[in-house]
């Protein structure tokens, strides 16, 4: 007796039809033969692709649809065609956490996450601001929606030190109340400070929390158009220096489209011997990561949403396959092997970045799949529909059922 069964579904670079049986949560078979024994549901999927869930690695979570409280001067200075004026933005955007408060937070994480699930995004590592201004208000909401959408929608709080740590006093103990509340990743922005020392230092008082509490980092290092910030390849050191191969994730690394072609191969070394993944999303700024030849070089690579209606970008809907049909614009990659590296990007590896175990859709692997309105990547992205079907920990998701 199994819980589900997928049957007709089409595997990606796999021929012909197949039949997935889910039980317990764990996908224990996957056959062109038929599957023996009965099932509590039966989905016929008729041809469609059948898929790992979606996995975004970069979402500024406490911020959700807050686009209507600012005016457009950060939006302004954030998409400038240089980026120089990207710290102005995040200065800008600041204003919003005056007005922080858990009773309209939480309404809009709640929505942004049933979109999630809707969308079959169900693995999300989320921002949270934690500074003067936010204290602890968001981060409280998302430690409350990650309880209630537990088994649905897994969320990954990230305690995030938005505007410095050696520019906000104060903001190291905060940081250690927001992990003493059970903040799953430490967050960082080292060049947000002023200086290379205290870049530095953010990035060590960070790595100490890390090390401290036994969790993974994920840092937004060189997010502005200056070809000589160096946050990236700081971290990456301090990463290696701690012996924390594959526990520091990076973010944005916009400078990287700047870099000399020999800094920038540098780099790429660096960042395979730290383990360390790059998050690039193209599709909230005029910069972005080079993605393309970081895959070329073998580095491990994924794509995330980063805002929904918020003041850095007015869009956004917690659609992966949205995020993906960007990126091949943005990044030029439109031949058919490619929109399958982007199919990667948004699944595999982003799982990958985050360190989620038995992911990859084989037998014995979590079941948290998504059974897709369309035969083939390239329909998929043509028109990034939300799934037929999505499946979370083994269990049928009912859009009626889900709070937002």
């Amino acid at each position: 007796m199994y819980d589900i069964l997928i049957k007709n579904a089409q595997l990606r670079r796999k021929a012909g039809l197949w039949n997935i049986a889910i039980e317990k949560g764990i996908v224990q078979k996957i056959t062109k033969k038929p599957v023996r024994g009965k099932a509590g549901k039966v989905i016929d999927a008729g041809g469609n692709l059948v898929t790992e869930s979606f996995v975004n690695t970069h979402l500024h979570l406490c911020k959700v649809y807050t686009l209507e409280m600012m005016d457009s001067l950060a939006l302004r200075a954030y998409h400038g065609a240089d980026m120089g004026g990207a710290m102005t933005a995040i200065e800008l955007a600041a204003r919003v956490k005056a007005n922080y408060n858990e009773k309209w937070i939480l309404p809009n994480v709640r929505k942004a996450l049933k979109l999630a699930a809707i969308n079959g995004n169900l693995h999300i590592r989320a921002f949270a601001d934690v500074d003067s201004k936010a204290k602890l208000i968001g981060l409280k909401a998302l430690l409350k929606a990650r309880n209630e959408f537990k088994g649905i929608v897994d969320v990954q709080v990230v305690a995030f030190p938005q505007d410095g740590v050696v520019r906000e006093p104060g903001t190291v103990d905060l940081m250690k109340e927001a992990m003493d509340l059970g903040a799953d990743v430490v967050g960082g922005i080292p060049w947000i400070e002023f200086t290379e020392k205290d870049e530095q230092t953010h990035i060590d008082e960070m790595m100490k929390l890390a090390v401290g509490y036994n969790k993974d980092i994920s840092m937004l290092v060189d997010d502005a158009g200056d070809a000589t910030l160096k946050t990236l390849e700081m971290l990456a050191v301090r990463t290696l220096e701690e012996g924390r191969v594959g526990r520091s994730l990076a973010h944005h690394a916009r400078a990287m489209c700047l870099y000399p072609t020999p800094y920038f191969k540098k780099i790429a070394a660096l960042l395979r011997q730290a383990g360390m993944g790059v998050v690039s999303d193209p599709h909230t700024g005029p910069l972005h990561a080079r993605v393309k030849e970081l895959l070329e070089e073998g580095n491990l690579v994924c794509l995330g949403q980063d805002d929904i209606s918020d003041a850095y970008y007015p869009y956004g809907q917690n659609n992966m396959l949205e995020v993906a049909f960007l990126a091949s614009h943005l990044l030029w990659m439109t031949t058919y092997p490619e929109m399958e590296t982007l199919y990667d990007l948004v699944t595999v590896n982003p799982a990958k970045c985050i360190n989620l175990p038995k992911f990859e859709l084989k037998e014995k692997a979590n079941a948290n799949l998504v059974v897709l309105d369309a035969k083939s990547v390239c329909e998929a992205f043509r028109y990034h529909k939300a799934p037929l079907h999505v499946i979370s920990h083994g269990k049928l998701i009912k859009a009626a059922d889900l709070r937002g």
